[in-house]
């Protein structure tokens, strides 16, 4: 799993793999915690890196979100609703990252 990672996550996981591996037992430890599923997830981690102002993570979310289903339209539905608690300018830079994986 670790050599596919792109980027820093990537670099940091081959050359701490340990910690990768309890990283990536975290996050599934945490997926199983309740009853959401995985679409639900991957919207909450997405509106999750769009309030973090992770360009990183929405480009990641984003890209999980399109290789699991997730249609474009709805990826950007979680950039819209963001306008009401982290304001205009925070969800329009959220649609542009999103745009930079769905336009690709």
């Amino acid at each position: 799993m670790t050599k596919n990672l792109p980027g820093a996550a990537g670099d940091l996981a081959k050359a701490h793999p340990a910690v990768w591996d309890a990283y990536a037992q975290l996050g599934e430890a945490t997926a199983q915690a309740g009853a959401l599923t995985d679409r639900e997830r991957r919207l909450v981690k997405l509106a999750l890196a769009i309030g973090a102002a992770s360009e990183g993570a929405v480009h990641s979310h984003s890209r999980r979100g399109l290789t699991e289903g997730i249609n474009a339209a709805d990826l950007h539905q979680v950039a819209l609703l963001a306008i009401g608690p982290l304001g205009l300018p925070r969800a329009v830079a959220a649609g542009t990252w999103i745009s930079d994986v769905t336009d690709k």
